[in-house]
């Protein structure tokens, strides 16, 4: 059954509206740049001990997306969607650098949508190689608003750990995706199901309802239960959590006033940080 795009808005967990809303974590520095992920760190240069900049944030954050594109090669021509997009600047990026056709941005939180087609103004108006190739759209993960069979590349970069549920948004990639395209989303999970229970006490994102703390081998678990198939499970913390931490360190308004007990999380084998993939058909 094809499903046509909803009017009707996606209910929220209050934390979330608040802190994509009012707070809009998009401005705070320890997502310097907008991005709204913790980075993929792995391909920085110069000395593993120098002092990491804003720049490399930014950097660390735009590696990130570009990790989870290279996954679609080839991407030229292809139609593409976000989930979860945020400011649309994982969207903008995936089409300047990867050539994708059309990339089509969505997110759940009406502000952010907001802000994503500001953030893009110039881009949306049109350039002549650009026009009609990106767009934003409001919708939840659960809920996809686009027809069966619509796109070759679905990902999602640092949002499945907001999904309230997985199993939807997993049949949903699947009615989405074309016969042979892919899926890849990266984002932080439990290892175990007992981690799940611990990190509540240990992280307060998990503890007031802004995160769930799924565990990983469900999700890929889900995914193949939603048709997809070749599910992949590839674990880069190595190239998050301890460059992240120590980014956090160095800056005075951000060493005391964020939380940064992600690395405690991860080397005590609570969770890791994850790039799934998939393939539709």
């Amino acid at each position: 059954m094809t499903q046509q795009p909803s009017a009707g808005p996606p209910d929220l967990p209050d934390r979330v509206v608040e802190v994509y809303g009012a707070l809009d974590l998009s401005t705070v520095p320890a997502f310097a740049g907008g991005f709204i992920n913790f980075g993929y760190w792995a391909d920085l240069t110069g000395p593993a001990d120098r002092p990491l900049t804003e720049a490399d944030r930014v950097r660390s954050e735009q590696d990130l997306y570009r990790l989870v594109l290279r996954t679609f090669a080839p991407a030229r021509g292809r139609t593409a969607l976000e989930v979860g997009c945020g400011r649309g600047l994982g969207c903008a990026l995936a089409l300047r650098e990867f050539g994708l056709g059309t990339v089509i941005g969505l997110d759940a939180h009406p502000d952010q949508i907001a802000r994503a087609r500001e953030a893009n103004a110039e881009l949306l108006a049109a350039s002549p190689d650009s026009a009609g190739r990106l767009e934003f759209r409001r919708g939840a993960a659960q809920d996809l608003p686009l027809p069966d069979d619509s796109v070759d590349c679905l990902f999602s970069v640092e949002a499945a750990q907001h999904f309230r549920d997985l199993p939807a948004f997993a049949r949903e990639s699947a009615r989405v995706l074309r016969a042979g395209g892919r899926l890849a989303l990266t984002t932080f999970f439990a290892r175990t199901p007992a981690a799940a229970r611990a990190l509540p006490e240990l992280l307060p994102p998990y503890a007031d309802g802004l995160d769930v703390p799924h565990v990983v081998d469900e999700v890929a678990a889900e995914l193949s239960a939603a048709g997809l198939r070749q599910v992949g499970v590839r674990p880069i913390g190595e190239g998050v959590w301890e460059h992240y931490d120590r980014y956090m360190a160095q800056q005075p308004q951000l060493r005391d006033e964020w939380p940064r007990r992600y690395l405690t999380a991860y080397e005590t084998g609570l969770l890791d940080y994850y790039v799934l993939t998939a393939t539709a058909g």
